[in-house]
């Protein structure tokens, strides 16, 4: 019999026993919070969408007009956040495409979504079905596909170098481009391969025409390079990108991770689409916000991906009675979102693993992670 006060699966029970248990089956059911969603807030509308479209475009043009018009050290490291920030408000656009909530037009959505995600490096079709993947599986163990818990025996299985790569900021921040071509430890197939197991045979063609839309990116940015010049590319394209990746990384690790309470995560029985999307984390970024189309609201987004992103706000705010405490109050940030550094460091130096088994499982820590080998 457990003692009270021991550690169990990574939190202390005498600690869960005073707070509120996130765990708990939850007393409402999805068609509740449905009920609660305006209904004006499930119409898509094309054109606004593609305005949105049209005003990151001619800020990406206008901050690459601007770059090359200075070409100067004290504009470059404005423009690279700036512009990086942007390729970020892209992808969510693009992710929007994915999700179907750009408009109700299926070609028009693939069509956007190819033109949108190819354009910063983004295979459309594999990454919209591998994060279809994560949306119906959210806050599964065994099944969830972005940023998901490994097991203490496939942890353990891990080499110290892979491991420090995991877990060692800067390099959790650069991960995604490996995903693309590796998926996470323990899971196998690439995004640009039609015959990974990721994807369906059905699926196989999205998949080819996706790639040769990533491949004609690649091989214009190569051109672009020898008109001018390696250098020139990478500071207009290569750097922007890889403040992208961050973003990307940091967001979607964040929205899952790195609450104030550990959060469960599920095997088995006990989750349920519900019960997932309800440890997501809605997370206030400041001045971006409205940057990368409010991104930020993401428990709603999880349980409902079909409400456009101009709609979240005013669905979360109408939801959040019906959810009551198993919603978690974003921290109220300043202009610029630095509370987040510190959710984001604690959590790689606490959330490392979790039980091999076990149906309701928390994140637990390896207090040897990253300690100095032992001398002999």
């Amino acid at each position: 019999m457990e003692k009270k006060g021991e550690d169990v699966n990574g939190i202390m029970k005498k600690e869960q026993d005073k707070l509120f248990d996130p765990s708990e089956a939850p007393p409402f059911r999805i068609n509740d919070i449905r009920a609660a969603i305006p209904k004006h807030c499930w119409v898509k509308n094309p054109w606004r969408s593609i305005s949105y479209v049209f005003r990151d475009a001619i800020v990406i043009s206008a901050l690459l007009a601007a770059a090359l018009y200075f070409r100067s050290w004290f504009f470059w490291p404005f423009y690279w956040v700036a512009q990086g920030t942007m390729f970020w408000a892209v992808f969510v656009l693009g992710h929007d495409c994915g999700h179907g909530s750009f408009s109700d037009n299926p070609i028009l959505n693939n069509v956007m979504g190819h033109i949108l995600h190819s354009t910063i490096l983004v295979p459309y079709h594999g990454w919209r079905i591998s994060h279809r993947t994560h949306h119906q599986n959210h806050g599964n163990v065994e099944k969830d596909e972005s940023w998901v818990p490994m097991s203490e025996d496939l942890y353990n299985s891990l080499s110290s170098r892979t491991k420090f790569l995991r877990f060692k900021i800067p390099f959790p921040l650069f991960a995604y481009p490996v995903y693309l071509w590796h998926r996470s430890p323990g899971k196998t197939g690439s995004h640009f391969n039609p015959y990974s197991n990721l994807f369906a045979p059905q699926e196989r063609k999205h998949i080819m025409t996706s790639t040769t839309c990533w491949i004609a990116m690649v091989v214009f940015l190569v051109y672009l390079s020898s008109v001018i010049g390696p250098s020139m590319t990478f500071k207009l394209y290569g750097v922007p990108y890889l403040i992208f990746v961050a973003w990307l990384d940091v967001v979607t690790y964040l929205h899952h991770h790195g609450y104030e309470q550990k959060l469960p995560w599920y095997r088995g029985k006990e989750w349920s689409y519900l019960r997932g999307g309800l440890t997501t984390i809605d997370r206030d970024y400041g001045i971006f916000n409205g940057i990368h189309h409010d991104i930020g609201t993401h428990v709603i987004h999880h349980l409902f991906p079909q409400i456009p992103h101009y709609h979240l706000v005013e669905a979360t705010k109408a939801a959040k009675p019906v959810i009551g405490k198993y919603y978690r109050e974003p921290k109220k940030s300043g202009p610029i979102p630095f509370h987040l550094i510190e959710n984001l460091v604690s959590s790689m130096k606490q959330d490392h693993y979790v039980s091999n088994s076990g149906e309701i499982v928390f994140y637990q820590t390896d207090p040897n992670l990253f300690s100095p080998p032992k001398s002999a």
